[in-house]
């Protein structure tokens, strides 16, 4: 059996631009490009960056509910981007997804029963649906009576409890929360937070987090995976991406952290980076991040660099000047303060 439970290579998507005469296409805005990225089995792998980065494209690519313009997505081995219909929904069963939005992503005319209980029916569950349900219900902190309540009944943290408590009733291997606590108060976010961890260690779930947030990714990640316009700049263990990132931008989002101690907060060094995000359909030549980088040289504008091993193969970044490991962020970054309750 394979260490890792989900690859990709070479991923890439591009969506078409269309002229608005004869709908001709112009380009292409590259949302995805040519990212390679494994997930080992039973962790959680964080995937951080700024808006418009093409994170939740990528969810939406590892699970095949885009398909990708170039590339292979492979599950427990195989490349499900040549799965057939029939076994496309059998591979479904151990890949689910929680949204980002926990008021779109329930049918509001359906109850909380049968919005849980319809993966169970569309893949043939052959136990007590209705017991399936309650149980599900309980494990993700609701009662028995929300059974036959509508989504408007519900707060924004319970209607996320449905969501989650959907996305797991057929026992998962893999779990892709695509920002699930971001439209979430910041206390409900904690006890989010807290849920997803308790539910990876009872389903033995492997987890591909979507999030802005550095701290929570701090707290609830084993890896950590930089992504900058289409691309995956930096990878690596989470103590050692926070404590020494290697690649600027990861730098200047590490800096961005909110500290709980004004001391510490006025004693660190705020790295402001100029100019805007470049646009995904055109973006700059050599290295993406060029234009806005300290540290850029001549080089960097004529030449991309590749995602390579920076002392040892835990730790990858595309740079060709990365940070020296002296330059330390443990005491600056905010140490976690989330704590794990349902």
């Amino acid at each position: 059996m394979s260490e890792y439970l989900l690859e990709a290579r070479g991923l890439k998507m591009h969506f078409p631009i269309h002229s608005e005469v004869l709908r001709r296409t112009q380009g292409h805005v590259k949302a995805v490009d040519g990212v390679d990225l494994k997930v080992r089995r039973g962790e959680t792998l964080a995937l951080v960056g700024e808006s418009g980065c093409g994170k939740s494209t990528l969810a939406r690519l590892l699970l095949r509910l885009l398909q990708p313009t170039a590339g292979q997505v492979l599950f427990e081995g195989d490349d499900i981007l040549i799965y057939n219909n029939a076994q496309m929904t059998r591979a479904r069963r151990d890949m689910q997804l929680v949204f980002q939005d926990p008021y779109a992503s329930l049918n509001p005319r359906a109850t909380v029963g049968k919005i849980i209980a319809e993966p169970l029916r569309v893949h043939g569950y052959d136990g007590d649906v209705k017991a399936r349900v309650r149980e599900l219900l309980d494990m993700v902190g609701l009662r028995p009576e929300h059974y036959d309540r509508y989504p408007h009944e519900f707060s924004g943290g319970q209607r996320q409890r449905v969501g989650i408590a959907r996305a797991i009733a057929l026992r998962p291997k893999l779990l892709i929360c695509d920002e699930p606590i971001s439209a979430l108060d910041v206390s409900i976010q904690a006890q989010i937070v807290g849920l997803l961890q308790d539910l990876r260690s009872e389903l033995d779930l492997t987890c591909v987090f979507i999030s802005h947030d550095l701290s929570v990714v701090r707290h609830i990640a084993d890896r950590v995976a930089v992504m900058y316009l289409g691309k995956i700049v930096e990878i690596a263990d989470r103590a050692e991406l926070y404590d020494a990132p290697r690649h600027p931008y990861t730098e200047s989002l590490m800096s961005a952290i909110p500290v709980p101690d004004p001391v510490k907060e006025r004693q660190r060094r705020r790295i402001v980076l100029t100019g805007d995000l470049p646009s995904p359909a055109a973006p700059p030549a050599g290295c993406a991040f060029h234009p806005r980088c300290p540290r850029a040289q001549t080089s960097c504008s004529q030449t991309t660099p590749q995602l390579e091993a920076l002392g040892g193969d835990r730790h990858l970044a595309s740079c060709f000047f990365p940070l020296s490991t002296d330059a330390r962020f443990g005491d600056h970054a905010a140490d976690g303060a989330v704590p794990g309750h349902r």
